[in-house]
């Protein structure tokens, strides 16, 4: 990479992150979710029969899955079937309490595990053709030889599954609803944002699929590729992402009328939910939106284990009411719901530009310059970790902000609100930058601070760029990731900006200098978006 390579240490601590990372983070995925050994034969219980089968995909390549009926299916009537993908990583039996669940309410449900993880033949393909070919061939399975449906078919994932389930739903117009959480819209987006790799998800990703399947050559190259930061390779490896973006293929599902549903997260460390907002004002279809406290896959996770889940209660009423014609109400509630990180109850939207209907700007007036390659402080937290903390005992990331070091850390300060803000949707970030080299990253993040100077994270997001001629100022507009936070009376509101976050690989030269500033032409500001009171 010549030039662009960062220097010797920031690669050995890059090498040495993704180590850590893969070997700890990840080594409870594989205790926690060890598949049982395969069952043979047939379950009954008093609400659902369950089958283990093979299942021949894309190729030949054989699909391990599971097959839930509604007892007493005797071939007499035909019952809507939702085809669930297993998310990433996870055994064949990661949706039997939920397939269960539907089972009873009349559906036919058949899981099955994606390809090139734990027993199921084929390479991990990240959601490639193989991937999308398979889900058609996992339906024309289910209609062969099930009491399914054709004409009502659905499709629901986590994760991995949820990606897989919206592009089938592009490319297979027999399916008529998907529920898609904790997913993907746009890959490159997710992993990819502000040109800056996400360390900590693409290592975990890539750990997992190493523990527990087989990558493809492909995927192999590729992920080599994104963490060694091979710029020359970086078209190519949009061009990959883009193939696997269920945002790239909006046309086809727009022109089959699919009726989507999506939920996320606000501190999905994987899936940001920025992405997941875009995709949805672009779809034309019946639609909803839903987004809760936690992290990747949390806001699901118990629904997983058959406990009362709001997520999985909804998904089952857009199944009830999209293949079944149930007249249930979904229909006629607000289709964006969001829930905040403060508590409470849901928060209902007529579409998500409604969410920040009102922005308030904190200039950012003082020009401040900071000394790379030095972690302020100032984070995003650990993936997987932080966001669960914030929610279940609201615990996010926190700093102080009077102790950060101005020197590797700007900082501007709003005064402090008479009255509480009610943060809800995207905040962006508009300054001017300098830098002293032609590559950079730097890193935003807005913070509550409470009258001790005890900041707690709102939100943040990374920003990279090559190229730029150094000691020219140029403009940067970045967007944070959206949320949904009260900050309290009495309290205000800081920007901060460093260089480096664990979260993240940073291109920053050794000894860069980033000054921030605000020409009078084109001043510098952080609009925040505001819930209407």
């Amino acid at each position: 990479m010549g030039e662009r390579t960062v220097g010797k240490r920031h690669q050995a601590l890059r090498t040495t992150t993704t180590g850590a990372v893969s070997a700890a983070l990840l080594a409870g995925t594989a205790l926690g979710f060890a598949p049982t050994a395969t069952a043979t034969g047939t379950a009954t219980g008093t609400t659902t029969d369950i089958r283990f089968v093979d299942i021949a995909g894309d190729g030949g390549t054989v699909l391990k899955a599971n097959v839930v009926t509604p007892a007493g299916s005797d071939g007499t009537r035909r019952y809507p079937v939702i085809v669930l993908p297993t998310s990433w990583s996870m055994p064949q039996i990661e949706y039997l309490a939920q397939a269960r669940k539907l089972a009873g309410a009349g559906y036919v449900v058949v899981s099955y595990n994606s390809r090139g993880f734990w027993q199921s033949g084929g390479n991990i393909e990240v959601a490639g053709p193989p991937d999308v070919a398979d889900a058609s061939k996992v339906i024309d399975w289910a209609l062969a030889n099930t009491p399914a449906d054709p004409g009502r078919i659905g499709m629901a994932g986590v994760s991995y599954g949820a990606g897989i389930s919206l592009l089938a739903a592009a490319h297979d117009k027999r399916v008529k609803a998907v529920v898609a959480l904790s997913g993907w819209a746009d890959l490159i987006d997710s992993i990819y944002s502000g040109r800056t790799q996400h360390l900590q998800a693409a290592a975990m990703l890539g750990g997992t699929g190493y523990l527990t399947g087989r990558p493809s050559p492909e995927l192999q190259q590729t992920l080599k590729d994104f963490l060694a930061s091979n710029l020359d390779k970086e078209d190519e490896m949009i061009a990959w992402g883009a193939k696997r973006s269920p945002a790239f293929q909006l046309d086809r599902i727009n022109a089959n009328g699919t009726a989507v549903m999506l939920g996320n997260a606000w501190g999905d460390t994987i899936f940001p939910p920025n992405q997941y907002a875009s995709f949805y004002e672009k779809l034309t279809g019946p639609k909803r939106l839903e987004f809760r406290p936690g992290d990747h896959a949390t806001a699901e996770a118990t629904g997983l284990l058959g406990l009362p889940n709001d997520t999985w209660t909804n998904a089952h009423r857009w199944f009830d009411h999209h293949l079944k014609g149930a007249d249930n109400g979904i229909d006629r509630e607000q289709p964006v719901q969001l829930k905040s990180r403060a508590g409470g109850g849901y928060e209902g939207y007529p579409d998500w530009k409604s969410v920040g209907a009102t922005e308030r700007k904190i200039a950012l007036a003082d020009a401040q310059k900071v000394y790379a390659n030095v972690d302020s402080g100032a984070n995003g937290g650990i993936v997987m970790l932080s966001n669960t903390l914030d929610q279940f005992l609201k615990l996010p990331p926190v700093a102080s902000i009077p102790l950060l070091p101005r020197s590797f850390a700007a900082v501007w300060q709003s005064e402090r609100y008479d009255s509480v803000q009610r943060v809800r949707g995207t905040a962006k970030l508009h300054t001017t930058v300098t830098s002293t080299e032609s590559s950079g990253t730097l890193v935003a993040y807005l913070y509550d601070v409470g009258p001790l100077g005890l900041g707690k994270l709102v939100s943040s997001a990374p920003y990279t760029f090559h190229g730029k001629a150094p000691g020219r100022p140029f403009a940067v507009d970045m967007e944070l990731f959206s949320t949904s936070y009260d900050v309290p009376a009495g309290h205000r509101l800081a920007l901060v900006v460093d260089t480096v976050d664990p979260l993240y690989i940073e291109h920053n030269p050794s000894g860069a200098r980033l000054t921030f500033s605000s020409p009078s032409s084109d001043p510098s500001y952080v609009s925040v978006p505001l819930r209407e009171k």
